[in-house]
């Protein structure tokens, strides 16, 4: 594994990092991502992951939960996972994560190529929680 071995012993526990701090690894050369409030390094892990090196780019600085927790990753992945955790975010900044939130674009209804209707947004947005719903289950 690509992680820390100091990860393995949970040296990591009672280390916290303030938000503004995790927000500057949001490049190739340190990326930290945000998961349950965890810490995770994954500079070291860009090259490995499954998904590409983009998709952990994408939430580097910032809290990934939402898109781990979306994606289903299995047992494995979410053990190895825990060797990459370098602290927990400090208590007093886990309130000042964003939210998801949902947007739907229905697109210009004059222009039939991109407009999809409020009916079948409407079915995305159902099609998606259902799927999320059920990727937690699992």
């Amino acid at each position: 594994m690509v992680g820390s071995s100091e990860a393995g012993t949970e040296s990591w526990r009672g280390r916290y990092y303030r938000l503004e701090e995790v927000q500057k690894h949001n490049n190739s050369q340190s990326t930290w991502i945000i998961l349950h409030n965890r810490i995770y390094d994954v500079t070291k892990f860009l090259d490995e992951h499954p998904g590409g090196e983009e998709v952990l780019r994408e939430q580097a600085g910032g809290d990934a939960t939402e898109n781990f927790e979306d994606v289903g990753h299995s047992t494995d992945a979410r053990t190895m996972s825990e060797t990459f955790i370098v602290g927990e975010l400090h208590p007093d900044d886990r309130g000042k994560l964003q939210k998801p939130t949902f947007m739907v674009q229905l697109g210009d209804p004059g222009n039939s190529s991109n407009y999809c209707g409020p009916d079948v947004s409407f079915l995305h947005v159902r099609v998606s929680a259902l799927l999320r719903t059920n990727a937690r289950r699992d």
